[in-house]
């Protein structure tokens, strides 16, 4: 499974000369490209304005791991800034931990998300207490990688939307870009963060295209945006579910209902005050994540809206989520995820006739 790159292995190198002109060539700052090359991208442009910057994770070297992200990234910068570890996910952090006391910024890869459970114990007792336990003296900054969640039909193991596990704990920032743009700028602004990240993935985002501008500004981690926008209802979603909440805001517009987006971005830090003047400006809600729902994500999402907007509410918030089970075997995997035949009946469900 090789990803295509727009630009040749050296990624925005802007030597070399036009052939016709003899002038330099210049690479233009607005490039479309997938949500894998926009990642990749964001990592060979952290490791070539920061020697402090590594790369490294099991098969992230001369195979580019197991989705290609980190295809050309030991060939350009070599063996010591990108290089391959032995299967043993609880030494990969617990060696960036070592790594980032001491003044450097490792990001590391998880190949799937369940394949990061053996590194949580290091995860969760010391990457997020250390800057606590040592009252700001420690930080760590460094990224943890793992692509996560399902729509790529995936077995058990592969498939698992882990966020909550690493929202619930104090000491993360915990985020999930859903746009190849938010992918480079989010995973930039990541990488500069002087806390450590874990950095969710979308599997099956991961070949999605859009334009990305190298030049924007690195976006401030814990913002969200306002995908679409509209007057009837908010969805709120993060990762692999925005996709999602999109089509479904589109299909209700055929029906005649308006229906806002929100894009998280950012589980942790969350933005309350985006979140809720998107519902107060329309008065019911519908939260959207592939997550089983029960002590969830989607949970918290929604407890933190009725909280804040209960006056303004036209109706209880609803979640469209997963269901309380195992992930589904693949040939089941579509009638397990959230979709847009759900997210409308939930729609269907925000006591309309008491408008």
């Amino acid at each position: 499974m090789t990803l295509m790159h727009d630009a040749p292995a050296d990624h925005g190198s802007t030597g070399g000369t036009d052939g016709a002109t003899g002038a330099a060539a210049v690479e233009p700052t607005i490039v479309t490209m997938s949500m894998a090359q926009a990642i990749n991208r964001a990592m060979a442009d952290a490791l070539d304005a920061d020697p402090s910057v590594l790369v490294f994770g099991e098969d992230v070297g001369v195979l580019g791991g197991v989705f290609r992200i980190t295809d050309g990234l030991a060939a350009r910068f070599g063996e010591a800034r990108c290089f391959d570890t032995p299967l043993a996910e609880a030494g990969i952090v617990g060696t960036a931990v070592g790594m980032a006391m001491n003044g450097m910024r490792p990001v590391v890869e998880m190949q799937f998300d369940a394949f990061a459970y053996p590194a949580f114990e290091q995860i969760v007792d010391h990457v997020a207490k250390m800057g606590n336990r040592t009252k700001g003296a420690v930080r760590l900054p460094m990224v943890i990688r793992i692509p996560y969640a399902g729509g790529i039909g995936g077995v058990e193991h592969h498939s698992d939307s882990s966020e909550s596990y690493y929202a619930h704990t104090p000491g993360l920032t915990v985020v999930s870009p859903a746009t190849p743009q938010d992918a480079y700028g989010l995973l930039r602004a990541s990488i500069a963060s002087p806390d450590p990240v874990v950095f969710l993935e979308p599997k099956k985002l991961y070949w999605s295209t859009g334009e990305v501008d190298l030049a924007a500004p690195i976006p401030q981690l814990g913002r969200a945006r306002i995908a679409r926008e509209g007057t009837d209802a908010t969805l709120i979603a993060y990762g692999p579910s925005v996709p999602v909440a999109l089509a479904a805001a589109e299909a209700a517009e055929e029906e005649g209902r308006s229906l806002q987006v929100v894009d998280l971005r950012s589980l942790v830090p969350f933005d309350d005050e985006t979140v809720c003047s998107a519902v107060r400006s329309t008065g019911r809600a519908v939260v959207i994540a592939e997550a089983p729902g029960f002590a969830s994500m989607a949970s918290e999402i929604a407890a933190r809206v009725s909280e804040r907007c209960f006056h303004v509410l036209e109706a209880p918030v609803r979640r469209v989520t997963g269901f309380d089970t195992p992930f589904a075997p693949p040939k089941l995997e579509r009638f397990y995820l959230p979709g847009v035949d759900r997210i409308l009946d939930a729609v269907d469900d925000l006591q309309w006739e008491d408008a």
